[in-house]
């Protein structure tokens, strides 16, 4: 070991440490080719199989020693990926303005190193301490033998992925204080799944609520869509005040729902006015899939589809349904849950009970392919990608297609691509008849363009679509009815499953209304809608 440096091993725990600056010493063989292959050693015979523990133990030590150094070249050498490691390396000496670093293995778990990161960010006189938990994995280069770290960004700091780099600066927006539609203020302490977007909110509004830019570290990808998220306040900015039609008690309610289950998300919208009361999502990757996910609904799709049938006249909320346990259409077989059956029921009834085989029996009715996706448009403003929310959303998808692959649209499968935001819009559109496109801030606080449909359902449609809704959360028979049975006022719901392509159990589905209050929610993997999802959307109503 080099003068003034020393490695001491407490507990199984080695830490690295030199000069009072928290450099490592670390032992690298110059020379190398970007591989890890040391061609100074190119007549030693190659190591095979799992490193072991003596070299998990060194690979770590001068990896983290030439890192804390601040040396990116030789860092890099000991990943299996030098042409990612180096310039990240880089960058966080660089641009993220990270000094005087200090790095504390801790016990390795096999060839996984958990270890702490203590340094100071310092940027135009600001400085601040910046600590934080991280990990890596040691593997066998397939070229060298050498054991290397395994290259991954989140080794340099677990927000970090993909494409992304810290950075130290003048933050690009200024602060928000954001506000529910009471005044009560909404932060990602309190409501964790409205970080991204309140990091939206920021950047879009930031300048126009008032307030003046911090300094600040932050992660995120250059010329990158998604909002930079702080990672650590050097120096605060004044936060502006920015209004949104948020409701506080009903956004705690769906924080609180998701949590039941991984994969989940919901939200909430305001019929009579589109203002979205609640956002809220469980994910490992915090994706904000409630606004931003491209999955199929399900029989969710129902209530669009219902709507376009009771439109052109094909059935009526009274009328005979035939509902078959099974119905080949154009040589594509579909079927219902268990393969049910309704032998003398109403198109009402198989709304409720989720017949598939009464829509797909329909289908030849229409003599339009393009009749759904036309509807869905026209009436539910779905497909449009010109919804001006106040942060950036995925608006629906319902392409035209033909044959089997339009029948499975009738159900909500195939190509479509909704997300909880979109149906609670379906839901809210069903329950006041005419579309309003969701809103998180007011339109007023920048003029922008809202989309709008081109026509509204009619009385007749909007009574019989309603009335079937009501059934589906409170007769016997409803497949809404059990999750639905908390929820007071006046109600409706409709259930959904989806079926994913090499997915073992389907995408749970609900959406469901309570007075002036609609929501949906979506599970992934989670089975039937009214098993996992609906006692979400019922947990939210409940509160609304």
């Amino acid at each position: 070991m080099r003068s003034g440096t020393k490695v001491a091993i407490v507990g199984g725990v080695f830490l690295v440490a030199a000069g009072g600056v928290g450099y490592g010493a670390y032992s690298v063989v110059s020379g190398g080719t970007g591989d890890g292959t040391d061609l100074t050693s190119a007549s030693a015979p190659k190591r095979t199989g799992p490193p072991g523990a003596d070299e998990v133990e060194r690979t770590t030590q001068d990896f983290l020693a030439a890192w804390a150094k601040g040396d990116a070249r030789a860092a890099g050498e000991l990943t299996d990926n030098a042409a990612a490691a180096r310039p990240a390396l880089s960058a966080y000496r660089d641009e993220a303005h990270i000094s005087e670093v200090k790095l504390t293995p801790g016990t390795a778990a096999g060839a996984t190193v958990p270890f702490t990161a203590d340094a100071t960010v310092t940027y135009k006189g600001k400085s601040k301490s910046f600590s934080y938990a991280s990990e890596l994995t040691v593997v066998r280069g397939q070229t060298s033998g050498k054991a290397l770290v395994d290259w991954e960004p989140s080794v340099l700091h677990p927000d970090l992925k993909d494409g992304e780099t810290l950075r130290a600066g003048e933050s690009s927006a200024p602060p928000v204080r954001a506000v529910d539609r009471n005044g009560t203020e909404l932060t990602k302490e309190k409501y964790p799944s409205l970080g991204p977007v309140l990091d939206a909110l920021r950047a879009k509004y930031g300048e126009q609520a008032g307030g003046t830019p911090g300094v600040e570290l932050t992660v995120g990808s250059p010329g990158g869509e998604a909002p930079a998220r702080t990672v650590l306040t050097l120096a605060k900015g004044k936060p502006g005040e920015l209004p949104t039609t948020l409701d506080a008690d009903v956004q705690a309610a769906a924080e609180t729902a998701v949590k039941q289950h991984s994969e989940a998300s919901v939200a909430a919208v305001k019929p009579s006015t589109g203002e979205i009361l609640a956002i809220a999502n469980n994910r490992a990757d915090g994706y904000n899939a409630a606004a931003l996910g491209k999955q199929a609904p399900g029989s969710t799709m129902k209530i669009v589809t219902a709507a376009m049938l009771l439109e052109k006249g094909l059935t009526g909320a009274d009328r005979r349904a035939e509902c078959p346990r099974t119905v080949l259409y154009q040589g594509r077989s579909f079927h219902n849950l268990d393969n049910f059956e309704i032998p003398d029921g109403t198109f009402a009834t198989s709304f409720a009970r989720s017949c598939n085989t009464a829509f797909i029996k329909l289908i030849d009715d229409t003599k339009d392919d393009a009749a759904l996706p036309r509807t869905a448009r026209e009436v539910f403003g779905l497909g449009l990608d010109n919804w001006q929310t106040g942060i950036t959303t995925a608006d629906g998808t319902v392409p035209e297609v033909t044959g089997g692959e339009a029948a499975a649209q009738y159900i909500g499968q195939g190509a479509i691509e909704m997300n909880a935001l979109n149906m609670a819009s379906v839901t809210a559109t069903a329950r006041a008849g005419t579309f309003k496109q969701p809103v998180i801030v007011p339109q007023s606080l920048d003029g922008r363009q809202l989309a709008t449909a081109t026509r509204s359902l009619s009385p007749s449609v909007h009574s019989q679509l309603l009335g079937m809704m009501r059934q589906t959360a409170t007769a016997s028979w409803g497949t809404g009815t059990e999750a639905m049975a908390s929820v007071g006022g006046d109600k409706g719901a409709k259930t959904g499953s989806a079926e994913v392509d090499g997915q073992g159990k389907s995408n749970s589905w609900f959406a469901g209304f309570s007075d002036d209050v609609a929501a949906a929610a979506s599970v992934e993997s989670g089975g039937h809608g009214g098993d996992a999802a609906g006692p979400l959307v019922a947990a939210v109503l409940r509160a609304g």
